[in-house]
C-alpha cells in the first residue's frame, strides 16, 4: 500500500479496502500524511481525515498550511470543525481562529466549550509577531512545596494535555515563576525531595511581547526545549517551544529572501497568491528601480563623445557593471546574514570596512589581470589599461556599497535584508558607469 495506490482509491470511489487503508494512515506520520492532503482537492482530503480518529485528525490537520486549514474549515460543519480545534494544540488553535473571518469566528465560537473559547481569546488577542502570539498555555507547572513523588504523580496524570512534561514551572499562589525543574532530576533525586531544594532559580524566560524573533534566537542560543513567557507581573502565561521556533526562523528566513530580491511580503504561499497579490508584491520596488537606473542612462549620456571616440569601451560595459553588482550583491549578503544572526553588530563597521576593502582589492586585481588580455585585443594597451583599473575600482566599490548599505538601513531602524539583490545591483550600475567613463576620459583624452 502506498499514497498512490490510496489516491487512486479514492478517486474512483472504491471502498472494498477501507479497512486496508485507514491501517495504512495509521502507519504513516502525520506530517507524511498532512504533505498527501496538500496536493489533492477538499473532497479528498476530508475521506482521508474521516479515515482517523480524532487526536490524529487534529494532529494532521496542526501540519496543514494555514490557508489550506481555512478551506478546509469552511467546508466543514461546525460541530465537525469544533471537534478537531478542541483536540488541536492551543497555539494552533488560536492561529487558525486568528486566520477565519470574523463571521466564521463568530460561528465557530458557540460550538466551543467555555475553556477553549477563552484560551483561543486570551491567545488570540496578543500582538501578531510577539511572543505572546505563537506560545501555548498547554504547559505543566507545579509548586514549591510538593515533594518529587507528588510531582511525579501530577506530571503522569497531566502528560497527556501538555505540549511538553520534559521542564516543568515552579509558581506561587499568584502564578508568580520561581524557576524550573527537569524531568530528570524529578526521577534521578529521592522521592521525598521537595520541589525547592531540586528546582532551577533564575530560569530564563521571555516576556509576553518580546520580538518572536528574538524568542526563537534564544531558544537555538541556549539549546532549550521551550522558554516560559510572563508577563509585566512575572505571572507565566504560556510556552514557547523548539517547534514554534523552528517555524519562526523559517517564516522570518523567509521574509528576508523576499525582500532580498525587493518583493513585499506576500502574506500567502506562492502558490496560493493570486496574480494580482504577487504582481502588487513586485511592481512598487521595479517601478522605483526604473527610475534609479535613468541615471546610469544619464552617465552613458554624460560621457556619449567619449564613447563616440572609442566604440571599443562599450564592449566591456556590461561585463564591468556585472562584476560591480555581482561583488556588491556577494558583500550584501553576507552582511545580511552576520547581522541577522548577531555575528556582526554595528560597532564592528570599522573592522568589517577594512577586511572588505582588503578582499575587495584582492578579488578586483585577480579579475582586472583575467580581463586584461583581452582588453588589449579588442581595442589595444590603453583600453587594456582603462578596463583593468576600472574593473580594480569598480569591484571594491562594489563590495564597499554592498557591506556599508545594510549598517545604514540597520542604523535607520529599516530591515537591512532589502539591501540585497536588485538594490545593491542598481546603485553599483550608475557608480559603475561613472568610474568606467571617468578613467577612459582621463586616460584616452
Amino acid at each position: 500500500m502506498t499514497f498512490d495506490t490510496l489516491a487512486r482509491e479514492l478517486e474512483t470511489g472504491s471502498d472494498a479496502d477501507a479497512r486496508i487503508n485507514r491501517e495504512f494512515l495509521e502507519s504513516q506520520h502525520a506530517a507524511d500524511i498532512a504533505q498527501f492532503i496538500k496536493d489533492h482537492p477538499a473532497d479528498i482530503d476530508w475521506q482521508v481525515l474521516d479515515m482517523l480518529d480524532l487526536p490524529r485528525q487534529a494532529e494532521v490537520f496542526g501540519y496543514l498550511d494555514r490557508d489550506l486549514q481555512v478551506e478546509l474549515a469552511n467546508c466543514a460543519p461546525r460541530a465537525r470543525l469544533a471537534e478537531i480545534i478542541t483536540e488541536m494544540d492551543s497555539d494552533d488553535r488560536a492561529d487558525l481562529f486568528n486566520a477565519l473571518s470574523e463571521h466564521e469566528q463568530e460561528a465557530l465560537l458557540p460550538a466551543l466549550s467555555h475553556a477553549e473559547r477563552e484560551d483561543i481569546r486570551k491567545l488570540a488577542s496578543y500582538e501578531e509577531g510577539t511572543a505572546g502570539a505563537i506560545m501555548t498555555s498547554d504547559y505543566a507547572v507545579l509548586t514549591p512545596d510538593i515533594t518529587a513523588r507528588q510531582a511525579l504523580d501530577k506530571l503522569r496524570l497531566e502528560a497527556p494535555d501538555k505540549e511538553t512534561i520534559y521542564r516543568a514551572y515552579v509558581i506561587d499562589g499568584e502564578r508568580r515563576l520561581l524557576g524550573s525543574v527537569r524531568l530528570q532530576d524529578l526521577i534521578l533525586v529521592a522521592p521525598a525531595t521537595r520541589i525547592e531544594k531540586i528546582m532551577e532559580r533564575n530560569t530564563l524566560a521571555v516576556r509576553v511581547d518580546e520580538d518572536q524573533e528574538e524568542v526563537a534566537n534564544k531558544i537555538a542560543r541556549y539549546d532549550r526545549l521551550a522558554l516560559p513567557v510572563i508577563d509585566a507581573d512575572d505571572r507565566i502565561v504560556g510556552i514557547v517551544t523548539h517547534d514554534d521556533a523552528l517555524d519562526v526562523i523559517q517564516q522570518e528566513a523567509t521574509e528576508d529572501f523576499h525582500k532580498s530580491g525587493t518583493v513585499r511580503g506576500l502574506g500567502e504561499s506562492v502558490k496560493q497568491a493570486t496574480i494580482f497579490v504577487l504582481y502588487r508584491a513586485r511592481v512598487a520596488w521595479l517601478v522605483l528601480l526604473v527610475f534609479g537606473n535613468i541615471f546610469s542612462g544619464a552617465g552613458i549620456a554624460y560621457f556619449e563623445d567619449t564613447i563616440a571616440a572609442h566604440l571599443a569601451l562599450l564592449f566591456f560595459l556590461p561585463l564591468l557593471i556585472a562584476s560591480g553588482g555581482n561583488a556588491g550583491a556577494q558583500s550584501a549578503t553576507l552582511m545580511v546574514r552576520a547581522i541577522a544572526t548577531g555575528d556582526v553588530r554595528m560597532a564592528d563597521w570599522g573592522r568589517m570596512l577594512g577586511r572588505e576593502t582588503l578582499v575587495a582589492l584582492l578579488l578586483g586585481l585577480t579579475m582586472a589581470v583575467a580581463i586584461y588580455g583581452i582588453g588589449a585585443w579588442r581595442g589595444g594597451i590603453d583600453i587594456a589599461w582603462v578596463v583593468s583599473a576600472a574593473m580594480i575600482l569598480i569591484v571594491l566599490a562594489g563590495a564597499l556599497i554592498g557591506m556599508t548599505l545594510p549598517f545604514i538601513l540597520t542604523r535607520l531602524g529599516m530591515d537591512p535584508a532589502t539591501a540585497s539583490g536588485p538594490l545593491v545591483t542598481s546603485i553599483c550600475d550608475v557608480v559603475g558607469v561613472v568610474i568606467y567613463f571617468s578613467i577612459a576620459q582621463r586616460v584616452l583624452f
